[in-house]
């Protein structure tokens, strides 16, 4: 019997990735100066989130990473805090308000106000026919990927407000975007994240805060990787799940980390701020996007919206079949 490999029950959006070098990935990220700015990264003690925390300290970002695992939280600060940078590291729960809250309570005490959200922290959920998932795994995924991201957007938010400046960054994914059978709880809960980044987006447009939803690419940590090590029967649904990532990787489709860490950046910097509320991913032309700015706004450009045919407006009224 053919196999595929086989992933954790659960697998957390951020695993490590000791064969990445950090420190050197930061320095070839360029320059960018986010001195003076206060950024948390939840999810930020492994993979994708790491690096991210740990770019966001090299441009002069004081960081605070929030997860459950307090060793590897310590590591994290520890890389950062090596380098010269400053870091805090706060365990908890992102699906727990009062956790969530106190960890804000933290970092505006420790650091000062909260200028960055990067919302990373994600597990996959239940992988199968939705006839067939546990139904309470089902919905605790959305308890992590959008209550989590709900929770921390509502926390800082506030503050942002007041002070007419933030950047909220709410990590999807291409899942949200498009149709990924046998990963519906994942799929679904990042499309929710991509229009409750719209909504925010448009409510706060006036207060100076800017907010966006993005696609960190097929990476070769994290999710990714638990499914290219692991191993599953290849009619089982991880197997075909996890075959279908492989082949998009070997494809051409997947992205680095690099890649990934750099479009945060850029976002934090506020170079594309023009494109608030929108869904970015790391294999857009950023620059060209900003230049038609005016259009993308015009139009509702990278959205998540129903297509309808051209000769249907969309508030006219659907002609009855005949």
């Amino acid at each position: 019997m053919e196999e595929a490999r086989k992933p954790a029950t659960q697998i957390v959006d951020a695993l490590d990735a000791p064969d990445i070098e950090a420190l050197g990935m930061v320095a070839a990220l360029g320059s960018r100066n986010l001195s003076g700015r206060v950024a948390i990264v939840t999810g930020g003690s492994r993979g994708i989130g790491r690096l991210v925390a740990e770019a966001l300290a090299g441009a002069g970002a004081a960081v605070a990473v929030t997860a459950r695992s307090e060793d590897q939280l310590a590591e994290t600060v520890a890389s950062i805090t090596s380098m010269g940078g400053t870091a805090i590291a706060l365990p908890g729960d992102v699906s727990d308000a009062d956790s969530v809250t106190e960890a804000v309570h933290q970092v505006e005490s420790r650091l000062g106000p909260v200028d960055l959200l990067i919302n990373n922290a994600g597990i996959s959920g239940p992988i199968g026919p939705v006839w067939e998932v546990d139904a309470g795994e089902w919905w605790r995924t959305f308890g992590v990927n959008l209550q989590g991201v709900f929770l921390f957007a509502h926390a800082v938010l506030p503050g942002m407000v007041a002070r007419r400046a933030g950047r909220i960054i709410n990590v999807s994914s291409n899942a949200g975007a498009f149709r990924w059978p046998l990963a519906s709880a994942y799929a679904v809960s990042k499309a929710a994240v991509i229009k409750f980044t719209e909504n925010v987006a448009r409510e706060t447009k006036n207060y100076g805060v800017k907010v966006f939803a993005i696609h960190p690419g097929l990476l070769p940590i994290g999710m990714t990787a638990a499914a290219l090590e692991a191993t599953f029967p290849s009619e089982s649904p991880e197997g075909r799940l996890f075959s279908w990532a492989r082949r998009r990787i070997d494809e051409g489709y997947g992205a680095t980390p690099e890649s990934a860490v750099e479009l945060v950046l850029l976002l934090c910097s506020g170079e594309a701020d023009a494109l608030s509320g929108c869904y970015l991913t790391v294999h857009d032309d950023l620059w060209a996007m900003v230049r038609q700015a005016q259009e993308v706004r015009a139009n509702d450009l990278y959205t998540l919206q129903v297509r309808r045919p051209a000769r249907i407006a969309a508030n006219d009224p659907v002609p009855l079949p005949s």
